[in-house]
């Protein structure tokens, strides 16, 4: 058995990778949690959630967060802050170096990295975020009941989500930058037929505006004329993109999309590898799922490290 600093290395701090430490510390390996920020990930933006169980009130990412946080810190989870700049997995030995130089090794690895929305860049939408500007119609919709809101977007992401999010809202406006949907065509059929669906063809939005929440975002088409249309929120769906930049994907085995595709196991292609949450190849991303499967992956890691014994 190689001799390394931890058994068990989990490299990123959001919901997926929390949880894998809680149930690692747990089960007392030699687990390491490295994050290069703060621990959370994306649910740190997160204004509201409604549909984490046990909380009827629901409550904020901030506060979920906390919680997760100071569970894991009841079993002892060892937390490390750092840039991973590096990761080596050619050998039995899983070799992570930071910014700085120093190299960490482990016998197993989770990877828990996690995606980000892509985002439009434009004026009001970073302040807005959480306060009407949404990348997750399943986490936001039902805020939006009888309100009218914007979607951003037409592929089948997009497309499908607005037709979920009329569920809620009065009117759903979808704005696309060209003349025709990229959607496939049962979903395109779909919304055309949905009275509470409209369209805004050639146009692209440049500004989300409002005091403490969107009030209204500006247009402009493709023949340079801007306008102004009052809404409640703006759902930008425009594609999700892994935080894959420092991993051996080639190794890993990805989809197109560059997200890391696993068994039910959270297991990847490489003995001893895991991967749990957003960086995973799936069509739902939610904190649950996430959460769910670090627990998975722990209990894998733990399976493939007494194989080792």
């Amino acid at each position: 058995m190689a001799n390394t600093d931890y058994q068990l290395i989990i490299l990123g701090g959001g919901p997926a990778g929390l949880t894998a430490g809680l149930y690692a510390a747990r089960d007392q390996l030699n687990v390491l949690l490295v994050e290069k920020g703060v621990v959370g990930g994306q649910v740190l933006v997160t204004d509201w959630i409604d549909n984490y169980p046990g909380f009827p009130d629901g409550l904020s990412g901030s506060d979920l967060v906390e919680k997760m946080a100071a569970q894991v810190a009841r079993f002892g989870l060892k937390t490390r802050n750092g840039n991973v700049v590096k990761v080596e997995l050619s050998e039995a030995t899983k070799k992570l170096t930071l910014e700085s130089g120093e190299e960490l090794t482990s016998q197993a690895l989770i990877i828990c990295t996690g995606a980000r929305p892509n985002k439009l860049g434009i004026p009001g939408e970073e302040k807005l975020t959480g306060k009407g500007v949404s990348y997750c119609a399943t986490c936001d919709g039902p805020f939006f009941r009888d309100q009218e809101i914007l979607v951003v977007g037409g592929g089948d992401t997009a497309v499908q989500e607005a037709d979920f999010l009329t569920k809620f809202a009065s009117k759903v406006t979808i704005i696309h930058r060209r003349d025709t949907l990229r959607a496939t065509k049962v979903l395109q059929e779909k919304a055309f037929a949905n009275e509470r669906i409209e369209f805004i063809w050639n146009s692209n939005v440049i500004a989300v505006e409002g005091v403490k929440e969107v009030e209204r975002v500006r247009l402009r088409n493709n023949n340079d004329k801007e306008k102004e249309i009052a809404v409640s929120g703006i759902f930008i769906l425009i594609g999700t993109i892994p935080n894959n930049e420092i991993l051996p994907l080639d190794q890993l085995g990805t989809d197109k999309h560059g997200f890391i595709k696993t068994d039910q196991e959270m297991r990847t292609k490489i003995p001893g590898v895991m991967a749990a949450g957003d960086i995973r190849s799936k069509t739902v991303r939610q904190v649950i799922n996430g959460a769910g499967e670090g627990a998975v992956a722990a209990i894998a890691a733990e399976h493939y490290l007494s194989e080792l014994d």
